[in-house]
């Protein structure tokens, strides 16, 4: 028995759901997945997505799995297929995915150049240094020909 990874294309924003069905059907499923962070509102809020839209990976033998399951699955547009072959991924792709671990990114880089966009220091722009809790970050910024810290909301900064 060969178990070969192969390739799930999900219906839209349902990846998640299709691996969690799939998984309960005795599947071996892979859905990598990404770690960012997104300022929405006033806050900066730590979300997990999937690393590949609308796809994730399958294992099982194509011969005696009954795979049509996979097809009639809740989430499951369809098995990605060159014809009628079945599109198959080398295990070494998947280790390599399963032992990349990103760290997430932040929304502003240190030392980045950033624009103020509201408040008393409106159009000026600022460096960036660090986050002060989820809703404010602590930028540089010079006046009377001197750097001072000050603590601003992300929602008043914007990249230039």
């Amino acid at each position: 028995m060969i178990n070969d990874w192969h390739l799930v294309y999900t219906k839209p924003r349902q990846e998640s759901r299709a691996a969690l069905n799939l998984s309960k059907q005795g599947f071996e499923v892979y859905l990598p997945m990404r770690h960012k962070e997104v300022l929405r509102q006033n806050t900066v809020d730590r979300v997990e997505e999937p690393l590949f839209k609308r796809y994730l990976f399958v294992r099982f033998d194509e011969k005696s799995s009954p795979w049509h399951k996979i097809r009639n699955s809740l989430g499951v547009s369809d098995l990605v297929r060159f014809g009628n072959v079945l599109a198959k991924i080398p295990e070494e792709i998947i280790v390599a995915l399963k032992t990349f671990e990103a760290p997430i990114p932040e929304i502003f880089a240190k030392g980045e150049v950033l624009k103020v966009v509201d408040g008393p220091f409106k159009d000026l722009e600022v460096i960036y240094q660090l986050k002060d809790g989820n809703q404010r970050a602590i930028v540089l910024i010079e006046m009377l020909n001197k750097t001072q810290n000050i603590k601003i909301d992300f929602k008043s900064l914007k990249k230039l």
